[in-house]
């Protein structure tokens, strides 16, 4: 393998973590004796386009520093090429890393680890989802979450994740049950009432919401949480579960597997890796051992 690597990273993660992380992250990988480029970009689009050129010019592998949106584009530039990924968590939620067993905001900890991977060559191979031309890592969201990542989105102010809070008291107001249509693997059409489907290849979203606690990284398949028709009360009783993955023994939850789901409703979108999607209907496909990763 080649010494030269590339860091790939987002200097605003975390309210300006990113860059602090991958400074440290660097120096923990320069003393293994690597040689450390960085590339990071104007905007999502630049970004990608200069972490694809990377790729192809042959660095020994692609690391993200930052949050999951990073790391989500970063697998955008490695899937598909044999090119290892590697991840420094340094932004607000970091699911993905989680999934992948690495440390939270602990840059020079996860340059060692990484370091350490490559020198021994030590990887592993890890499914993805894919939409389309799209990749994602840990979550396709839809419904009540996604319905709030509309609204925050939408917002002003406040500033920063709070106004996310503001957004989930607003469309739990307002909220209902909604008419999904959910087909897996090809079968025959699910007619449900949902307050939300979530559809994982890791366990967690929203910074280390359990939503999917059962997903595996290496089964080739999905776990699908469908949280179904419920009161507003009954879901608040039940929301602050996810973060132990309780929440799956309630009546009102179901937790099925498979390889592809299609998911339609009206008026919702999906969010992927706590990135925008698009609207319903999306098909998602486990993809097994879609991309090599360095690390634990």
């Amino acid at each position: 393998m080649t010494s030269e690597i590339t860091l790939f990273v987002n200097p605003t993660a975390g309210g300006g973590r990113g860059a602090r992380a991958a400074r440290t992250a660097a120096a923990a990988l320069r003393d293994a004796g690597f040689h450390v480029g960085t590339v990071t970009g104007d905007g999502p689009e630049d970004a990608l386009s200069r972490a694809r050129s990377a790729v192809e010019e042959g660095t020994g592998a692609l690391i993200a520093v930052g949050g999951d949106g990073m790391a989500n584009l970063a697998l955008q530039a490695v899937v598909g090429t044999g090119t290892p990924f590697g991840l420094v968590a340094a932004g607000t939620g970091n699911d993905f890393a989680r999934a992948l067993g690495m440390p939270l905001r602990e840059p020079a900890t996860s340059g060692r680890m990484i370091a350490d991977a490559l020198k021994s060559g030590r990887s592993r191979d890890v499914d993805l989802g894919r939409i389309g031309d799209r990749w994602f890592g840990a979550v396709l969201a839809s419904g009540f979450d996604s319905r709030v990542n509309d609204r925050g989105n939408r917002m002003r102010a406040p500033l920063g994740r709070f106004k996310y809070d503001v957004a989930m008291v607003a469309e739990l107001a307002a909220f209902r049950p909604l008419p999904y249509r959910i087909t897996l693997d090809g079968g025959a059409v699910r007619e449900v009432e949902a307050t939300l489907v979530a559809v994982g290849n890791g366990p967690s979203y929203g910074g280390g919401m359990r939503i999917c606690p059962g997903a595996d990284l290496t089964d080739g398949l999905f776990d699908v949480t469908v949280v179904g028709e419920c009161s507003r009360a009954t879901l608040l009783r039940v929301f602050p579960r996810v973060y132990k993955g309780t929440h799956v023994d309630h009546p009102v939850v179901t937790v099925m597997r498979a390889a592809s789901v299609e998911l339609a409703a009206e008026d919702v979108t999906g969010y992927a890796d706590g990135e925008y999607v698009g609207p319903l209907p999306l098909t998602a496909t486990c993809v097994p051992g879609a991309v090599r990763v360095v690390g634990p």
